[in-house]
């Protein structure tokens, strides 16, 4: 039987040995990497690797266990795959869509300025309600999705939004009074 230490001193060697074969087969199992580091993808298998419990089976063939993780890593990734559709052009519609939230619909479409300025106050957000605005109104994540790749509660996820919308209603709304 391997010990623990065993397995990990070989999968370590083997890490470090392959690590550069690991990326270029991520590379050619997914064309649309564009989004993706292959990199990432080998380091979060590595990690998952590398973080087993001690009660888990002994690995005997490392190359094979390594690279079938790695396989079984891309097929998740490429479930998970959202339609990609021109990332400007969407970013585009959904900013004029929040904005819509804080301004309602108009017939004539935002000024440039009014656009700017609320880039602006998402940018001067702190880091976790930016975090927030970014993932649920900009790239199209629900709350469940945001919570199991986070590890956040749904809850929390939903009050850190609200206190973010609130902070940039605020804002915008100060902008709005001093250029009337």
């Amino acid at each position: 039987m391997i010990s623990d230490t065993e397995n990990d001193k070989k999968l370590k060697t083997f890490f470090n040995d392959e690590y550069h074969s690991l990326k270029a087969y991520v590379r050619l199992r997914i064309n649309d990497a564009s989004d993706r580091d292959a990199g990432d993808i080998v380091q979060d298998v590595a990690l998952k690797l590398f973080s087993r419990p001690h009660t888990a089976s002994a690995i005997h063939n490392i190359a094979g266990f390594v690279y079938n993780s790695i396989r079984n890593r891309i097929i998740d990734v490429m479930r998970t795959k959202k339609d990609q559709i021109h990332i400007e052009n969407d970013m585009e519609t959904r900013l004029v869509e929040f904005t819509e939230f804080f301004y309602g619909e108009s017939d004539n479409g935002y000024s440039e300025n009014m656009k700017r300025q609320l880039k602006k106050a998402i940018i001067n957000l702190k880091p976790v309600y930016r975090n927030i605005i970014t993932a649920i109104d900009f790239e199209g994540f629900t709350y469940r999705e945001l919570s199991l790749e986070t590890g956040v509660p749904e809850g929390t996820l939903m009050s850190q939004r609200h206190r973010a919308i609130a902070l940039l209603f605020k804002e915008l709304e100060t902008k709005k009074e001093t250029t009337n």
